[in-house]
């Protein structure tokens, strides 16, 4: 059969026909957006125009709450037409500027005609609303661009399996709304292309690569089963933008059923936010709401205590701050045998040890701490103790109603009647009047009084009530103190940090590591709030959470399924090193693997892959060509900070726009960016408070660094002395894997020892014992 478009011309025929399409729909929704805006408006402004108000009589009442209704149930649907018809001009103007950006031409099995399936961003019918200009990239027949070379295949419609033969599949450059270049492919989707889009500087956002996206990336974007699934992808493979893209195609599967409000993706830090906010955008789907577990723990605990941040952890390992009782309670707070412990002694508070406060009112004792342990423990043993709890609380609220009446008569009661506001005095008339045919109207002044006492009363308990709703009658920190108390003979680890735990308690301050298990036990004590409503968690650089914070989130979280992506080279905490990791301990997990890497040059992977300490020959590099990385021991720190601009001002010559200076702590990176700033050199300390880059040279630690790619990286003082720990080697790894095109490493003297284990052809490595260097820097 002949096909209509094959050469270039013919192609870009087509991408301006159909980009004229796009323009005319554009124009008629742009005014169909200002018609509904208008009427949006206007509604707005005469919203009580064309309601009367009557309040006086019932019925009229009645009629006038319905209009009411009405004209807001009707201003609220043009508020929600004209949000779709902006989101489809949003959609449509980037459509416009990118109309499609593969095709393949299929012949489906016992049909003679062959069909040209034009795939981009969102879709675009016909006319007719039947047929296709473009197919959305995450449609079922979309599928086959990604997993087929041309010859035999089939994708997995509703209810069915559709065969049939790929005759041509090809790829589109588009640049600026303007097709470039076209190139038909095989199996390796985008080799061309993909080393165009790689081989561009880096723009410090996360690039919309669907038109590149490999095989094994789309067996993780359209995992459709019910189990959890883990992606162990390694350094630039591209998993968290395949994990980004995943969502966008569960909204665009399951639209209709699943709403972005429904995910939650848990990311590293706050820079991490901003990094990766334009994808969903840029493929047509709302942003899902993002938190660091660190955030979400302040939010629940941070109003009663101080939290160590995980990077304030990190950061005591890597100065050798950290004691040895320490080092001790970050592994053993991660795992679970620690958690079993918690678990029994919330077995054993069933019966015995749960601490409870005084409920005051004012300087009056109400119900005492020991009245609260004796009706609690009164109750079935049976029965879990949040359930007791909730049974207690409202033993307490029926007794605060006995207590309020009798402070009726209380002399103190009618001095402080001033502390109420008009509007209770207007409830109070309008109360009376209410009851005025039953009573005898010279009643009316004693009654007013009383009304208004009560609701003195009720104004001055309410405080005290929502505590009592809210369980704080439950004395938690006290209560997870006297876990610690006694000595466990069998448990050698928990006799070493248990004291000093009750110490850091007593001060109302939480190690990272202790601030998943106290809220867990809280929870778990006082009554889980399950969030019900989400229904998929995304959890990035998943080789940082310790196993007892996966077993909180699944807890937590019991409707939800679960995607963890991450890194086993790239493990940053204590509690990586001496657990079964946590990337291996879903159960009835999907496990998938990435071990292709795109984001560097061949030579940089090759590098790198030989500081990586599992499994580093199954690292795979994208062929794409660069410099060697090079390796610099200097003799002195100045030399080193003037071998540092020397590499910048090369980097800035090839016109490398984001340049990295990554060092291994946050003192380091203050130090780095000081120096350069005495001299001259305009650089950004990134901190865990960055949430945007500043434009030119970030200088910052390199759990910072995490998920996030540069042009060039320099690392900061490589040397034996520095990096010499078992973590020390993941630091390393992690630094060395964000550099895109060239990598430089500055060493005071004698470099790292696993620098040595690799292998010497894959990098340049100098001695410099002498530099010119200014006498300033020397004295």
């Amino acid at each position: 059969m002949e096909r209509k478009y094959q050469s270039f011309e013919a192609e870009k025929e087509r991408f301006t026909e159909i980009k004229d399409v796009i323009k005319q729909r554009l124009t008629k929704l742009v005014k169909r957006v200002k018609r509904i805006r208008t009427d949006v408006l206007d509604l707005r402004k005469e919203f009580f125009e064309d309601v009367t108000v009557n309040l006086t009589e019932m019925d009229d009442a009645i009629e006038t709450q319905a209009s009411l209704k009405q004209q807001a149930e009707f201003l609220s649907e043009r508020e929600r037409h004209h949000d779709q018809q902006d989101q489809a001009f949003r959609q449509l103007s980037r459509l416009y500027e990118q109309p499609f950006f593969g095709r393949i031409d299929f012949k489906e099995t016992g049909e003679e005609e062959i069909e040209p399936i034009y795939i981009g961003t969102a879709s675009l019918l016909k006319k007719n609303e039947e047929d296709f200009y473009i197919y959305d990239w995450r449609a079922p027949i979309a599928s086959m661009y990604y997993d087929y070379p041309p010859g035999k295949a089939a994708y997995h419609a509703i209810d069915e399996t559709i065969e049939g033969e790929i005759t041509l599949k090809r790829q589109y450059v588009v640049k600026h709304g303007e097709l470039k270049a076209m190139f038909d492919t095989g199996l390796t989707i985008g080799d061309g292309l993909l080393q165009q889009v790689l081989g561009e500087t880096a723009d410090t956002t996360m690039k919309n690569i669907v038109a590149t996206i490999q095989q094994e990336q789309n067996k993780i974007i359209r995992h459709e089963k019910k189990q959890d699934l883990i992606v162990q992808g390694v350094a630039g493979s591209g998993k968290t933008s395949a994990a980004l893209q995943r969502i966008a195609y569960l909204l665009y599967r399951y639209r209709g059923e699943l709403t972005a409000e429904q995910m939650l993706l848990f990311s590293p830090n706050p820079l991490f936010h901003t990094y990766v906010s334009s994808v969903l955008p840029e493929l047509g789907e709302d942003q899902v709401e993002q938190v660091t577990f660190y955030n979400y723990l302040e939010q629940q605990l941070g109003r009663r205590f101080v939290i160590e941040t995980p990077f304030d952890q990190l950061e005591a390992l890597l100065t050798d701050s950290a004691s040895d009782v320490r080092q001790e309670n970050m592994r053993y707070k991660a795992s679970l045998d620690f958690k079993r412990k918690v678990d029994c002694y919330l077995s054993d508070l069933k019966k015995r040890g749960l601490a409870f406060r005084n409920i005051r009112f004012r300087d009056h004792v109400i119900v005492s701490k020991q009245e609260l342990t004796r009706h609690f423990y009164r109750m079935d043993p049976n029965e879990p103790v949040h359930v007791r709890l909730m049974q207690l609380r409202d033993v307490i609220l029926a007794s605060l109603k006995d207590e309020q009446k009798q402070l009726m008569d209380a002399d103190w009661l009618e001095d402080e009647l001033e502390l109420l506001d008009l509007d209770d005095y207007q409830a109070a008339y309008e109360q009376i009047e209410r009851e005025q045919d039953t009573m005898d109207w010279f009643n009316h002044a004693e009654r007013e009084q009383q009304i208004l006492k009560l609701r003195l009363i009720n104004k001055l308990f309410k405080p005290l009530r929502q505590k009592i709703k809210r369980l704080q009658f439950v004395d938690t920190k006290r209560t997870y103190v006297r876990l610690f108390d006694q000595e466990d003979l069998h448990d050698e680890a928990f006799n070493k940090v248990r004291h000093e735990t009750q110490k850091q308690l007593s001060e109302s301050f939480l190690t990272y590591e202790d601030a998943t298990p106290f809220l867990y036990f809280e929870k778990v004590c006082l009554g889980f709030d399950e969030h019900g409503a989400i229904r998929h968690v995304i959890l990035d650089e998943a080789q940082d959470y310790s196993l007892f914070q996966l077993a909180y989130l699944k807890k937590i979280y019991p409707n939800s399924q679960m995607t963890l992506l991450g890194d086993v080279h790239q493990t940053l905490y204590l509690h990586g090193l001496s657990e079964d990791h946590v990337l291996r301990s879903l159960e009835n997990a999907d496990v998938l693997t990435l071990n292709k890497s795109y984001r560097a040059t061949e030579q940089l992977v090759n590098f790198s892959k030989g500081l990586a300490k599992e499994d580093a020959y199954k690292i795979l590099p994208f062929v794409r060509q660069g410099e060697k990385p090079a390796i610099y021991e200097v003799d002195s720190k100045y030399m080193m900070f003037h071998k540092i601009v020397e590499e910048l001002n090369r980097f800035r010559s090839l016109a490398y726009e984001q340049l990295a200076i990554i060092t291994k702590t946050k003192q380091e990176a203050q130090t780095v960016t000081e120096w350069l700033h005495n001299h001259e050199v305009d650089a950004h300390l990134v901190t865990s408070e960055t949430h945007e880059f500043e434009p030119g040279i970030k200088v910052l630690p390199v759990y910072l660094a995490k998920g996030i790619e540069f042009d060039a990286v320099i690392v900061y003082d490589t040397s034996s002395l520095h990096y010499h720990t078992e973590l020390d080697q993941y630091l390393l790894y992690t630094a060395c894997t964000r550099a895109m095109h060239a990598l430089t490493l500055v060493s005071h003297q004698k470099v790292a020892p696993w620098l040595n284990n690799v292998d010497p052809s894959t990098y340049q490595h100098h001695k410099i014992m002498e530099i010119h260097a200014p006498k300033k820097d020397q004295d």
